[in-house]
Formats: C-alpha cells, sequence, structure tokens
C-alpha cells in the first residue's frame, strides 16, 4: 500500500475524537487510509463517498463506518457538513479499564438514588436484563455498554448537592437533567414523566426556585452552547444547530431571533467585527 496515502492522527487520551469536516462544493478528498475507525456521518449536503473501491452516495442522515486500513475518497457534489467520530480501539480499552476501574475500586459505598438517577438506571437494568436473555452477538456486545453507563451514572450522583426542601431538591434535579440532556428531545411532558409529577406542578415549583419554566431555561441553555461556539470556533450553523439538540434549522433561527435579537449569523458577525475593532485599537 502507498506509504503517501496514509495520515497520520493524535488522539486525546480517551481514544475517541469528535469533529466537524465541512467539504466545499466540488471539493474532492483524495483516497487516503489511516489506522483507526471512523464513523462519518453527514449532516447536510450530496456528494460521493468511495471505500476500497467502491462508491457510494454520501447525502443528509447516511451514516459510513470506515475500518483501519481501508482506502477512502470523498467528493462533495454540494457543499457538505459531515461529523466525524474517530476512535482507536487500543486506546479506548486502556481508559476504559484504568480510569472507570480506578474510581470504583476505591471503596465499597452505598447509593440512596435521586429520581434523576433512578430513572437513568432503571431502562438500562431492563436492557441489561432482555440483551442478557437475547443472547445473540449484539446483546453481548451491549451488556459491558450499558454496565459502563450505569458505573458513570452512580459516580454521578456523588456530587449531588442535597437540600432539605423537598421542591427545591426537585428542582435542582430538573436544572441539573436539562443541563446534562440540552441535547436531547426534552419536553414538558417528558420532563414530568421522569420525575413522577404533573407538567403543571413541575412548571410552578421549578419557576419559583429560577425564574423560569423548564422549558424557557432548556432554550436558553440550548441558545448559550450555541453563542459559545458561534464565538469560540468556525463550525457551521448546522452543526451547531445539530450538537444543542434542535431538530431543524428554522427552529433554531426563530429560538436564537427570540432570546438574542438577531440571527445566529449576525451575531457571529458582529461579534467578530467587536473582536476586529478591539484588535486595531490595542
Amino acid at each position: 500500500m502507498d506509504k503517501k496515502l496514509y495520515r497520520r492522527f493524535d488522539f486525546p487520551e480517551t481514544g475517541i475524537n469528535l469533529y466537524e469536516s465541512k467539504h466545499l462544493r466540488g471539493k474532492f478528498v483524495a483516497e487516503h487510509y489511516h489506522d483507526h475507525f471512523q464513523i462519518l456521518y453527514a449532516l447536510e449536503g450530496e456528494g460521493e463517498i468511495t471505500l476500497d473501491g467502491k462508491a457510494y452516495n454520501f447525502s443528509k442522515d447516511k451514516v459510513v463506518l470506515i475500518t483501519p486500513n481501508c482506502v477512502h475518497s470523498i467528493k462533495a457534489t454540494t457543499k457538505m457538513t459531515v461529523l466525524v467520530l474517530a476512535f482507536s480501539v487500543p486506546l479506548l480499552k486502556i481508559t476504559l479499564q484504568n480510569e472507570l476501574l480506578s474510581l470504583v475500586q476505591k471503596s465499597a459505598r452505598h447509593f440512596e438514588l435521586d429520581l434523576y438517577t433512578a430513572s437513568e438506571i432503571r431502562p438500562l437494568i431492563r436492557k441489561m436484563l432482555y440483551e442478557q436473555k437475547n443472547g445473540d452477538l449484539f446483546g453481548k456486545l451491549s451488556m459491558p455498554v450499558y454496565l459502563i453507563e450505569i458505573i458513570i451514572h452512580l459516580l454521578r450522583q456523588q456530587n449531588f448537592s442535597f437540600v432539605q426542601d423537598a421542591n427545591d431538591i426537585r428542582s435542582i434535579q430538573m436544572k441539573e437533567y436539562i443541563e446534562r440532556h440540552y441535547f436531547t428531545n426534552i419536553t414538558a411532558e417528558s420532563l414530568s414523566a421522569v420525575f413522577g409529577i404533573s407538567t403543571r406542578y413541575m412548571n410552578d415549583i421549578f419557576k419559583r426556585k429560577f425564574n423560569d419554566t423548564p422549558l424557557q431555561y432548556l432554550q436558553k441553555v440550548r441558545i448559550n452552547h450555541a453563542k459559545e461556539l458561534l464565538l469560540q470556533s468556525d463550525q457551521d450553523i448546522v452543526s451547531i444547530c445539530f450538537e444543542v439538540g434542535y431538530e431543524t434549522l428554522s427552529t433554531f433561527y426563530r429560538t436564537f431571533r427570540n432570546l438574542v435579537g438577531i440571527s445566529p449569523n449576525k451575531f457571529r458577525l458582529s461579534s467578530q467585527s467587536a473582536s476586529d475593532v478591539s484588535d486595531t485599537v490595542s
């Protein structure tokens, strides 16, 4: 295999890196290979990807798994935005074995689960029960994944600061739930179901504590993350929209304008202009 085709990739300690890859119309990424896995997810656009000499259509919501040493290339027929999930199996195994196990082997401990953590762990245990009885290959592969999720939820609960008032506890738990799940499809009904209370009661206690309803707070969290990405990165708007939890650009633009007063594009441009003026003055 031609050594000039090889592309080196430096991983962080986790062995996983998720990043955006932009492809302008007509751009061609020449054939190359690497020694790690990649999962490519097309957020928008049209193009063609070649895997070991075989061409496939690659467009919005299509996914490609690239194995180590697979020679591949990409040609964009329109502007394309692609998320790349790169991972190194050897590094991943080391991280899971050393880092996670070191956290759980220190000492035995007792957990009194809060509502949020219990709601996250119960379905994982049910999935493990199902997969254990199902007994197929995919079930065997998924069991350690669910186990890791359960351990992480238990360890994270240790950082929760308990308060005396029951409604304050629920409100703080809802706030933390939103901050950890803002990128998922949260509705008033789904959130009230997680905490076992009515939507009206949920809105009342949350607004009393934080001056917003849970969904109002959710939108603020999403848009604040979007503003950070607009200021600190050159990611495409569609990529930012996806990352912060919106399913459509129209909803993202409408919510952004309502909370910020201008569109995401104007916000980015005005911030860049202000930065240029500051640099000139200094």
